[in-house]
């Protein structure tokens, strides 16, 4: 992440990223893109992310995706012990990663998935 700087992980397909990137636009907030699909998080990245989103990796996967399903990550234990396993699959294959995750210079984050949530965090 640009230091001092709001960040965005961004799919372009998808329509809830390309609405985040919009409010930023409307809001005049400065903001660098990251097309995870393309620059994927590492495990380093990814758990600094969760630490500040106060989430687990399983909150923010997408087990509806063909890929979760072939990886069987419904079965997948949630405890602390399951937790690399997790994260070993979200690096692996990022797009099982709940998008956009705004991250704010302060330390904040969310998952945009609604204006609400994008403007609560701003």
């Amino acid at each position: 992440m640009t230091s001092g700087q709001t960040e965005i992980w961004h799919n372009p397909r998808c329509t809830k990223s390309r609405n985040a990137t919009a409010f930023l636009d409307e809001a005049g907030i400065e903001y660098s893109v990251r097309t995870y699909l393309d620059q994927p998080p590492t495990a380093a990245e990814l758990r600094d992310v969760l630490r500040r989103l106060g989430a687990e990796p399983w909150d923010i996967t997408r087990t509806g995706e063909q890929i979760a399903k072939d990886l069987g990550m419904a079965s997948w234990g949630r405890t602390a012990a399951d937790r690399d396993r997790w994260i070993e699959a979200l690096v692996e294959h990022p797009k099982l990663i709940q998008r956009p995750i705004v991250l704010t210079a302060d330390g904040g984050a969310v998952v945009a998935r609604d204006e609400a949530t994008l403007r609560d965090l701003l």
